[in-house]
């Protein structure tokens, strides 16, 4: 129910699986049901900003981006747990009303 895609330069498998463990649990939780692509974004320019993105979530598309430069992977999966929350609440239609 979700893809991962990375667009690093970097080897993410160990994000990924992590990923992969933590999504059923997320989806149980918050009871989305459309699938998802989690992209996993570089943009040092990004990272080099006190306050650059971290990640953000496309309701068009049903995609997460996670930003990856510089971050521990606990913090990726913050963001991620953030981002699939409007994911759910874009499932629900929370999105379509004023």
């Amino acid at each position: 129910m979700h893809k991962c895609i990375n667009k690093t330069p970097s080897n993410l498998h160990h994000l990924e699986q992590m990923v992969s463990n933590f999504f059923p649990y997320s989806q149980q939780k918050l009871g989305f049901n459309k699938p998802v692509t989690i992209i996993f974004q570089s943009d040092k320019n990004n990272a080099s900003k006190m306050l650059g993105k971290t990640a953000y979530y496309s309701p068009e598309a049903l995609e997460v981006v996670l930003f990856t430069d510089g971050r521990h992977p606990k913090d990726v999966l913050r963001s991620l747990s953030h981002e699939l929350v409007h994911h759910a609440q874009n499932c629900r239609g929370d999105f379509t009303t004023d």
